[in-house]
């Protein structure tokens, strides 16, 4: 049994928590959060406020994106092994060299960026650029609600509740929607300027809009429209095209519990999701695995 903790106890923490205790080869060992107070939805499960009460092989980083370079870091320092969701795609190289390096002094495993983008469709992105190696990929994310811009948004000083919902205008083009709630005396002109400035939102077309109440417009859907168009060869206009419509905190958490297995099959080091063998992800032996599947 792979012994799990999970650390955080938000959408992403809470729905680890069910994939954990869904999975026959996992045992969850605890939940690491503020306080340690039991939850009555998990009256079986152990709350702890440090890791260090749990007897854990592998950590699942249920932390905001912004967290999770001190956090992985801390946690492979203690020879755990980490699974996180890191989604800021243009920090995800320089994440990974740095955290290769700690886990390898400490002889453990990191899974980097393992949501499901980046994470599985990057996976999709690989495969479909193996079958057609010139040609152009365009991800199209949404309708839907983006938990880490989200969180960027709530972090804003003056912000109290936030809510963005990314809608694709095409061609791998996106408009984010930020609704938010205001802290008292907070001006919405800065609030504003401080959001559209931030790098989750800064390389889109940003709208901002107060509301009274931004739980009237929360909505945990979320898919993608991935579509590649290239060249096998000689022969032109290959056209591949993959969509889903999911609950994104929950395949997020799903994904990162399969990553967590993951971990236990890699040498000492920092991985993204395209350097591990799908085979990898899946419970039960490999054999099997491989006569069921190919």
């Amino acid at each position: 049994m792979i012994r799990v903790a999970v650390i955080g106890y938000g959408n992403i923490g809470f729905h680890a928590i069910k994939a954990i205790l869904a999975e026959p080869d996992m045992e969850l060992v605890g939940v690491v959060r503020r306080s340690p107070d039991p939850i009555e939805e998990f009256p079986n499960v152990k709350f702890a406020s440090d890791i260090k009460e749990l007897d854990a092989q592998v950590a699942i980083l249920a932390v905001p994106s912004r967290m999770v370079p001190e956090t992985a870091e801390k946690y492979l320092s203690m020879g755990i092994n980490t699974v996180d969701s890191f989604d800021i795609h243009g920090d995800i190289n320089d994440l990974r060299s740095k955290l290769h390096h700690v886990a390898i002094a400490n002889n453990s495993v990191a899974i980097i960026a393992s949501g499901w983008d980046p994470g599985t469709d990057s996976i999709i992105r690989t495969v479909l650029e193996a079958c057609t190696p010139r040609g152009i990929t365009y991800t199209n994310f949404g309708p839907g609600m983006s938990m880490g811009h989200s969180v960027a948004a709530k972090a804003i000083l003056g912000v109290k509740k936030a809510l963005s919902m990314t809608i694709p205008i095409g061609t791998g083009i996106h408009r984010r929607m930020v609704y938010i709630e205001l802290e008292n005396g907070a001006d919405i002109k800065e609030v504003e300027a401080a959001i559209k400035t931030d790098t989750y939102f800064s390389h889109d077309d940003t709208h901002v809009i107060q509301v009274d109440d931004v739980d009237k417009f929360l909505d945990m859907g979320h898919g993608v429209n991935l579509v590649r168009k290239g060249v096998s060869g000689g022969t032109h206009n290959q056209l591949f095209e993959f969509n889903m419509k999911i609950n994104n905190p929950a395949l997020t958490a799903q994904i990162m519990v399969s990553a967590a297995r993951a971990t236990c099959r890699q040498k000492s080091g920092a991985y993204t999701t395209i350097e591990i063998p799908p085979i990898d992800f899946l419970c039960g032996e490999r054999e099997e695995n491989i006569k069921r599947l190919v």
